[in-house]
């Protein structure tokens, strides 16, 4: 085994641009793998962090008739607070347009509880405000509407009766958030000002559970637990993993494919070398494994290079965070504007076994041919 690897080190190094090459574009794929994976990582636990914190708190307790991803439910979505019902915070849901410069816009109308603490909504801070419709939007709906904070904007609605009703809403604060589902064509106030506006007195379209509460059986509603609300942007993650698993795989086929015809190359040329071992009484097997350590020891290299100007970037990267485009912040997923990637040892160990099981299998299967030469032939320099 130790010739082998002095002999397998001898033959990389006399190979020269052809090896440096080979390592580069190896280590270059091992550098992306885990770059595209922990990316991918950083933004899924970023996008569920924020989610939870942000809209889901610990589960929803939804109105029967309220789907929040279809807006004609919001009229008829809606109902009595359920009496003795502890850790939830409720949440009425209403149609509204605002007028900004002059322009129709339709919005969502939502109302919660300005003291409630499940939510990083800054909806306390109606409380302290004079205004008789004092309301916060987040920066998706103020970009869109041109809407700052200390504006005033006209709104009308219609309350349970069907009867229009118009007003001026204040606004007092503008805050960002990663979600867009909170924050993208939506205005919160306070619920009781939202009941006088509507008519709908004690009445909620849906509850905010925090870690109190107890899922019970209710007549007119229906609980979806935290992991339940968090599913679609799990599968979402993975759907991107799954691509991405694609673009590296590419990535490790063109690496590899190098690498193969290296040692394609290596053989056919290196026939009378292969005919002298085996005259001096290396057995083919044995020559079949040297040029199967050789060809894996591309990997090694390749690890070792990629560690050196790898480590450094993915700690630059850890610290600084990888900033995504503004174009990809409006896809309406969770997402920041800055994304720090996860290094997992799972994932390290993973790509380092994936980039040298792979190298060493495509050395392999060129060099299966050397177990049909004939000695006789290779020293004679004739090609088989």
């Amino acid at each position: 085994m130790k010739l082998a690897l002095k002999l397998a080190f001898k033959n990389l190094w006399g190979a020269g641009t052809r090896t440096v090459l080979n390592v580069l574009v190896l280590s270059f794929s091992f550098v992306i793998i885990i770059l595209l994976n922990s990316i991918i990582a950083g933004w899924g636990q970023q996008a569920q962090k924020d989610s939870i914190v942000w809209e889901f708190g610990e589960g929803h307790l939804l109105h029967k008739q309220y789907d929040p991803l279809d807006s004609f439910t919001i009229l008829d979505g809606h109902g009595p607070i359920p009496k003795n019902q502890l850790g939830i915070t409720p949440i009425l849901v209403y149609q509204a347009t605002i007028y900004p410069q002059g322009r129709m816009k339709g919005i969502v109308l939502k109302g919660i509880d300005s003291n409630q603490t499940i939510l990083e909504l800054p909806i306390e801070k109606v409380k302290t405000s004079e205004a008789k419709f004092p309301v916060i939007i987040g920066k998706r709906l103020a970009e869109s509407a041109k809407l700052n904070k200390g504006d005033e904007v006209q709104i009308r609605w219609r309350d349970k009766n069907g009867t229009y009703d118009a007003n001026t809403l204040t606004i007092v604060d503008v805050f960002d958030s990663n979600v867009p589902n909170i924050d993208n064509g939506q205005i919160w106030m306070d619920i009781k000002t939202l009941w006088k506006m509507t008519d709908l007195n004690q009445e909620a379209s849906f509850f905010v559970a925090d870690k109190n509460y107890k899922a019970e059986a209710l007549p007119l509603w229906r609980f979806k637990s935290q992991e339940t609300l968090l599913k679609q942007l799990k599968d979402l993650i993975n759907q991107k993993k799954t691509g991405q698993a694609i673009i590296y795989l590419l990535l490790m086929a063109i690496a590899l494919l190098a690498v193969f015809d290296t040692q394609i190359l290596s053989i056919f040329r290196r026939q009378k070398e292969i005919g002298t071992y085996i005259a001096l009484g290396m057995t083919r097997s044995r020559v079949v494994r040297l040029f199967t350590i050789e060809g894996s020891m591309y990997s090694i290299l390749a690890l070792i290079v990629g560690s050196i100007y790898g480590i450094p970037f993915f700690m630059y990267l850890a610290q600084v965070g990888f900033a995504v485009p503004p174009a990809d912040q409006k896809m309406g997923i969770a997402i920041a504007e800055v994304i720090f990637p996860i290094y997992g040892i799972k994932l390290v160990l993973s790509t380092i076994l994936l980039v040298v099981i792979s190298a060493t299998i495509v050395s392999y299967l060129p060099a299966r041919k050397i177990a049909k030469l004939n000695p006789v032939l290779a020293l004679k320099g004739k090609q088989q």
